[in-house]
């Protein structure tokens, strides 16, 4: 939520490399159309003319098999899904952690760690030089068929979107993340084990963009009605990636220590969650 105001298709099974629609060699516009508001819907963003698939943004996702065999048969296999609606150029830096926390390489989507586990994922990406925060969809506006149907399909999702100190309350150039949405357990397990690793870790509260606690927000569109949020300041974001190489063009190539300690933070949480969950259900 990085910007005014906010928050690609199936994979095979064994390690699922995500579908997109790429662009064109190269092919990136140079500045947003004109715009006075944010676009109302994902559907509403799709259907406008001003804006090219795969020129001006794109949509990437993996997906594991939807079932499993269990004691009586085919059994539901109740994911993780990790989603950043704000990715690429709109909120910097969320695309490459939503890649790593569902177990991906940014870089070339090699299964990291290669023992997993892998989680579901829906990124949807801004691609332009500039202006790419017209392309901003509040997060309880996301209604992507994809997000919302690996939402729908999971037990537990994780939200991962980027703002400013101002939006978050906190002082100038703070390096933080705040931790919101409506899953109590999941956000205590986010708390303590980003604490752990010596990230600074904030409740968030108020504003609901920053707090995650509206049932339409994508990150609670799951089977338990609830998941989690997290907004990661620009300065925490800036500290992951190589000096002068934070850029849609180079970020996911250029991973600092600070990143993965992020991502072991966030994997261990959901893994705590998912464990606590196994009686619901099969797991993933």
């Amino acid at each position: 939520m990085e910007t005014g105001r906010r928050t690609a298709r199936t994979a095979p099974a064994a390690t699922p490399a995500p579908n997109t629609v790429p662009a064109a060699a190269g092919a990136t516009s140079a500045t947003a159309p004109p715009r006075t508001a944010e676009p109302a819907s994902n559907t509403a963003l799709y259907a406008d003319p001003a804006w090219t698939e795969g020129v001006d943004w794109v949509r990437r996702a993996g997906r594991h098999p939807a079932d499993a065999t269990g004691p009586t048969g085919r059994v539901p296999s109740l994911r993780t899904t990790v989603i950043a609606p704000h990715g690429g150029g709109i909120e910097g830096g969320t695309s490459e952690l939503c890649l790593a926390t569902a177990g991906y390489d940014p870089a070339d989507l090699r299964p990291t760690p290669p023992a997993g586990p892998l989680y579901d994922f829906w990124m949807f990406e801004g691609l332009m030089s500039s202006g790419n925060s017209r392309l901003h969809v509040t997060s309880t506006h996301c209604d992507d068929p994809v997000a919302r149907s690996l939402c729908a399909d999971s037990l537990t999702v994780l939200s991962l979107h980027g703002c400013g100190p101002e939006q978050a309350g906190l002082e100038p150039g703070a390096a933080a993340v705040l931790v919101g949405g409506l899953d109590p357990v999941f956000r205590r397990y986010l708390m303590e084990e980003f604490t752990a690793a010596g990230i600074r870790a904030v409740t968030a509260a108020g504003d609901e963009e920053i707090a995650g606690v509206s049932p339409d927000n994508i990150c609670n569109r799951t089977l338990l009605g609830m998941g989690a949020q997290l907004e990661i300041t620009t300065a925490l974001r800036a500290a992951m990636f190589a000096e002068g190489r934070n850029t849609l063009a180079t970020r996911a190539t250029s991973l600092l220590p600070p990143f993965w300690t992020f991502v072991a933070a966030t994997r261990r949480a959901i893994e705590r969650v998912r464990a606590g969950r196994t009686d619901v259900g099969q797991r993933e």
